[in-house]
């Protein structure tokens, strides 16, 4: 007797919940990308189409400053992170089973299960000591606070890719007298890259939205854009913040399209 293949899409309203779904999704996305062309003052009135907004967060010398702060540290911290996180896979995932694997994997994604206000009240703690000790006060403790806690973030797209590849072409490359480095940079690497991207831009984008992390790590004077933004909500809620908001969204989107060509392309 055969049975039926079980298929969630002909279930009773799966049709509906999806819609629903999407709609719950994507609604508050589209009212925020159309209030950013508001032209009025308030967020509460429209006041016809305007690009208004983008030209006045274009022209704030501090949404300027804030910006050009988030990307340099997204930029240190995703490269940082992508290579911690390539090593920490290779070190897991090239080697025989060993006792205390599974004790380190769960540290390597702990930031992942830790609560992040955790994770911040502890990197307080932490940096705040060594700014007496050494009284320096920059930009690094957030490179290395956001370096830490996007980690997990790279670690697991190029474990998953480490585990699903086929290690014939790794074992010829061995006996044909390669040295694990060379084996490495001419095999492996090349077969991670992929997945060293996704990684790397999994990263970027989670250091480039950070908030709670930086708002706690951060000395004077040092604003993110989020945390810039946070600010402003606070005081004066514009559609500037909608404008900025959007461009984060199509940075985003631009990200992911990339990433989306350039796995194509690989396969």
């Amino acid at each position: 007797m055969s049975r039926s293949r079980f298929d969630i899409r002909a279930q009773p309203g799966f049709g509906f919940i999806t819609l629903f779904t999407f709609f719950a999704l994507y609604l508050p996305i589209a009212a925020l990308v159309v209030y950013s062309f508001n032209g009025a003052e308030s967020l509460s009135q429209w006041g016809g189409f305007s690009s208004r907004w983008f030209v006045a967060a274009w022209q704030n010398s501090a949404v300027q400053d804030a910006a050009i702060r988030s990307l340099v540290i997204a930029l240190w911290a995703a490269g940082l992170a992508t290579v911690a996180a390539l090593m920490a896979a290779l070190a897991t995932t090239r080697t025989a089973p060993y006792r205390g694997q599974t004790l380190k994997y769960a540290l390597i994604n702990q930031p992942l299960m830790v609560p992040e206000i955790v994770t911040a009240v502890a990197l307080l703690i932490v940096f705040s000591r060594i700014k007496v000790w050494t009284g320096y006060s920059g930009l690094g403790y957030l490179v290395l606070a956001h370096t830490a806690f996007c980690i997990p973030f790279a670690y697991l797209p190029i474990r998953a890719r480490l585990e699903s590849m086929d290690l014939t072409l790794e074992r010829a490359a061995a006996d044909l007298y390669a040295t694990r480095w060379k084996t490495f940079r001419h095999v492996t690497l090349p077969l991670l890259r992929p997945a060293v991207i996704a990684g790397f831009m999994l990263a970027f984008v989670i250091s480039l939205d950070d908030v709670v992390i930086t708002e706690f790590v951060k000395s004077g004077g040092q604003d993110t854009l989020p945390t810039y933004m946070l600010g402003q909500l606070r005081r004066e809620t514009t559609p500037e913040i909608n404008a900025i908001a959007t461009v984060f969204l199509a940075l985003s989107t631009v990200l992911v399209v990339i990433f989306f060509f350039i796995n194509r392309k690989k396969q």
